[in-house]
């Protein structure tokens, strides 16, 4: 869309709320955002005079649309749900779940506690998150043993292991009251929300008897069982008087970013902090009231019962939106909390610039002295492969991207070699650069302003040929050469001469993390197919093990190393024979064993 059509289609806007899309050449969604005034606040981005991050956003705007809404927050919602469809490039983007564990009550006819990483609208009581998650299964363990629920697959006419040694409350082999059912849950809910003195009292008890008795390693056990339930449930300083879950959101905004803390308290503790810094495109207030409801409905969350922001958020929308009481306090623990949010906030942000600053003058010096070498005027992409295999047997390559001197993960690729049947390294390269490359050509995406072989004049001479003679593109190349130690020593230019280029400069550390970087991908890839391959059949090749045997285990045990750790006993449980379950043992002890041992 030209200039002039731009600026048709601004003069038609309408004053009134609604939700915008920025778009580029391609008609793609690069950004999405919300207006009280779609007439205002989409004119602003075409005005004179933006810098950083909106001048990018800006420079890739060929057109855009909009959506009215009768309420600022309909926008929000419809601009919310946009942005998790699209995921723009311009828009904040966030990891799905939290990271960290959660104890889960099963709602069935006969509850269990499972330790989850994600949160369902399934009607289970969700406990956490746990940002210690050795401690968090020490309790699942302690819970179990303390206060049994279901363990095991449910009726089978005789009792399972669990319930054998006390810790499974017996559906197995009879109906168990949901009288019994809800007094252990009462209790397990008690110890999550903090009430911990009984428990941790038993415990304790327990290990003095044991200590007295000389059984120092149980002794020892049960303090290491204490001590972990202290880190997940009552390590935590009491913050506040009462046990409500509410969040504490505040955020600093300086020099075109804005830093964002939340602190997430649970049974009176300050449980948990997270921290997020990103680039403002839009204004402060407005982004980050964007990032509040993408956090919230994104999968994984539990929401908390009270939500408290600073003053200069719209704290009404916000708690319509949600669904939650969001709130700003004006006296006592909880402003002070909130500011102390803020106080994290600025200085999270402060140290982040900090940060970026002292980077950003090594990776630009670093591209500049590479680019100077190479006689590349301006180098901002560059794309590096390399190729591993076994002994000619799978044969994979890799690339990586560097963008202004720094990995982009998100455009990494994969290859397995399909015209290459033994070792060749000119023809692994002719493959793998002939498909990048006639993708990149055909999706129009983004050429490089760089590409770097791992190798020499072979590796060179065959990226050359393919894309200056097949695909017809002037792309320089370089190639990486390594020493006996495996170490970067020289880099090839595009004619095959060494290019001068200190040792000790900013732009040779930077060729370094290049090929480390791109070897290391490689080398993973590699090893993850050669895992999947010898891995995947050793419960088939073992006699007494049929179909639903091997789904049977995986689903209990969930991989090889635990099948092979369970005990005879475990095993059973499953309805597996005595001698079938130590042939699986024996079998993937040896196998497992011998796998390592290539590694």
């Amino acid at each position: 869309m030209t200039t002039q059509l731009i600026e048709q289609k601004l003069a038609l806007l309408p004053d009134l709320p609604g939700a915008y899309q920025m778009k580029d050449a391609q008609g793609k969604i690069i950004y999405i955002g919300k207006a009280k005034s779609l007439k205002k606040r989409v004119r602003s981005y075409f005005k004179a005079g933006q810098t950083g991050k909106t001048a990018q956003l800006v420079a890739n705007i060929v057109d855009f649309d909009y959506m009215v809404t009768d309420s600022e927050k309909e926008a929000l919602l419809l601009e919310i749900t946009m942005i998790q469809e699209y995921q723009p490039y311009y828009n904040i983007r966030l990891k799905k779940g939290t990271g960290y564990p959660y104890l889960k009550i099963t709602q069935e006819r006969d509850p269990r506690l499972l330790l989850v990483s994600d949160v369902k609208k399934d009607g289970g009581q969700y406990f956490g998150p746990y940002p210690n998650v050795y401690a968090a299964q020490a309790t699942l363990h302690f819970l179990q043993k303390m206060y049994p629920l279901r363990r095991c697959q449910g009726y089978q006419g005789r009792p399972c292991l669990y319930a054998n040694i006390g810790q499974c409350i017996g559906p197995c082999w009879h109906t168990v009251p949901v009288a019994e059912y809800e007094a252990q849950i009462k209790q397990i809910q008690s110890f999550l929300n903090g009430d911990t003195h009984e428990a941790l009292q038993t415990v304790s008890s327990r290990m003095l008897v044991a200590a007295e008795a000389l059984e120092f390693e149980r002794a020892a056990e049960l303090r290491d069982q204490i001590k972990f339930i202290e880190e997940t449930v009552a390590s935590q300083k009491m913050v506040s008087k009462d046990r409500i879950p509410r969040d504490v959101i505040h955020f600093a905004v300086d020099q075109g970013w804005v830093a964002v803390q939340l602190f997430f308290m649970r049974q009176a503790r300050l449980l948990k902090q997270e921290k997020h810094v990103f680039a403002l495109v839009d204004d402060p207030i407005d982004e980050v009231t964007r990032f509040i409801g993408q956090f919230y409905t994104q999968a994984g969350v539990v929401m908390p019962k009270e939500i408290l922001v600073p003053s200069t958020l719209d704290t009404t929308m916000l708690g319509a939106v949600l669904d939650v009481p969001v709130r700003t306090p004006k006296r006592g623990a909880k402003k002070e909390l909130l500011a102390l949010a803020g106080e994290n906030a600025t200085q999270e942000l402060s140290n982040y610039l900090r940060l970026m600053t002292r980077t950003t003058d090594q990776t630009t010096k670093a591209m500049t002295e590479l680019g100077a070498a190479l006689n590349i005027s301006t180098l901002r992409r560059i794309e590096a492969f390399d190729h591993s295999h076994l002994q000619g047997h799978e044969m994979v390559s890799a690339m990586v991207v560097f963008t202004d001197g720094k990995p982009d993960k998100s455009a990494y690729r994969k290859y397995k070699t399909k015209s290459v049947t033994q070792a060749d390294e000119r023809a692994e390269t002719m493959e793998v650069i002939r498909r990048r490359y006639q993708r990149v050509l055909k999706e129009n995406q983004v050429l490089p302003d760089l590409i770097l072989v791992d190798g020499g004049l072979i590796q060179l001479a065959a990226a050359q040929d393919v894309l200056l003679n097949e695909l017809n593109l002037q792309i320089p190349v370089a190639a990486m050469i390594k020493n006996d130690k495996h170490q970067t020593a020289e880099l090839l230019g595009p004619t095959g001469q060494i290019m001068a280029l200190d040792h000790q400069s900013q732009g040779f550390f930077l060729l370094q993390r290049i090929q480390d970087e791109v070897h290391r991908f490689a080398i993973r890839f590699h090893r993850q197919l050669r895992s999947k391959s010898s891995l995947g059949s050793m419960l088939d090749e073992i006699p007494g093990v049929g179909p639903k045997t091997r789904q049977k285990l995986l689903r209990t045990f969930g991989s090889l190393p635990k099948i092979s750790a369970a005990s005879v006993a475990d095993l059973q449980a499953l309805g597996i024979s005595k001698k079938v379950a130590q042939t699986i043992q024996m079998s993937l002890r040896v196998r497992l064993s011998g796998h390592a041992a290539q590694d």
